[in-house]
């Protein structure tokens, strides 16, 4: 052989053992580096629903408008709402009136307990000397025993007197558990009143705004969503090979689709549990199994939440749920150590 056709073989090899270890290393890179393309962003979204129902007099917003807490997002005719206070705070006034009444009742009741415990006390005192005269004396028989009736009805009297105390304070504990329930009533009325102006519960966005001047709001359906601007983070889908070497706390790269912005963040969590298509429950509560098996086997993705500073993104560049990202995750140099010496 030549030293041409020598030159030509080694050049040749050391081309093919390049590839080779090209080949390997984006392989090795491809299946197990912890990077994925499939990312996306996410953020909490609040339904935003009026808490009663009645006419919309305003919406002070448009659809994707910027809005801070406490901003009043839709209004709903508070006329029906202001005459149902003004009802619920006469039925309290007429309440304490009725406390103000069984209070007066009470003091007199006291005054006749008071009164016949009086009367009662005379006429024994009276019943004793009488009867504690001899017999055949100035004082009759007819006497005496009228003396003894006469305390047995100032007696009878006495009791009766404090029962009509103690019903008269029951009176009164009644009349003020209808105050306190007038009370209550009041502040429903009140509160029911100040939830006709629907307000953002958080900073963010309105989106989806299907609510106009005229429309009839119910209670509880939803009329427009609140993306909170405080909540953006992501969602990477990482397949099962590349689990090992993510754990919570490890620093991340994320790059945009969206004009390749660059964000920083780091992985929050991993998710423990993903649906099994291959075998659903049963009615029957066993398990369903699939008779077919699918040789070629593709790794599941597992979903891994992962926290981003949204107030570092690029002026003028804008953040929006649902859009897709490149993640590529930097492991810990001590973590991966530890993972590698535990038995």
């Amino acid at each position: 052989m030549n030293k041409t056709s020598l030159l030509r073989f080694l050049l040749t090899a050391v081309v093919v053992v390049i590839a080779a270890l090209l080949g390997h290393a984006l392989w090795k890179h491809y299946l197990y580096s912890p990077w994925t393309r499939d990312g996306r962003v996410r953020a909490d979204v609040v339904q935003v629903a009026p808490d009663v129902a009645g006419l919309v007099t305003a919406v002070p917003v448009h659809d994707n408008q910027f809005v801070h807490r406490g901003d009043v997002l839709l209004v709903i005719d508070p006329s029906r709402y202001q005459l149902a206070l003004d009802q619920a705070r006469a039925n309290l006034a007429a309440a304490g009136a009725s406390v103000h009444a069984a209070d007066a009742n009470i003091a007199a009741a006291t005054a006749a307990v008071a009164a016949r415990k009086t009367d009662y006390a005379m006429y024994r005192e009276q019943a004793r000397r009488r009867t504690q005269v001899p017999a055949g004396s100035v004082v009759s028989s007819e006497a005496r025993s009228n003396a003894v009736a006469a305390a047995e009805a100032a007696e009878a009297a006495w009791h009766q007197s404090e029962a009509a105390l103690k019903q008269a304070r029951a009176a009164h504990d009644q009349a003020l558990s209808a105050m306190t329930q007038a009370q209550v009533a009041v502040q429903n009325a009140e509160l029911n009143l100040n939830r006709t102006q629907v307000r953002a519960p958080v900073d963010g966005y309105a989106t989806n705004v299907q609510v106009r001047v005229g429309d009839y709001a119910s209670a509880g359906a939803p009329r427009m969503a609140l993306v909170d601007s405080h909540s953006y983070y992501l969602y990477g889908y990482f397949e099962e090979t590349k689990l090992p070497q993510l754990h919570a706390g490890d620093p991340v790269d994320v790059r945009l689709m969206a004009g390749g912005i660059h964000l920083e963040g780091r992985i929050d969590s991993i998710a423990r549990g993903i649906a099994d298509r291959d075998n659903p429950g049963s009615p029957e509560q066993l398990a369903n199994v699939n008779p077919t098996f699918n040789w070629v086997r593709l790794a599941q993705r597992i979903p891994v939440r992962i926290d981003i500073d949204a107030s570092r993104m690029p002026a003028g560049s804008v953040l929006v749920a649902g859009m897709t990202a490149t993640i590529e995750v930097h492991p810990r140099a001590g973590v991966r150590a530890s993972q590698q010496e535990r038995p």
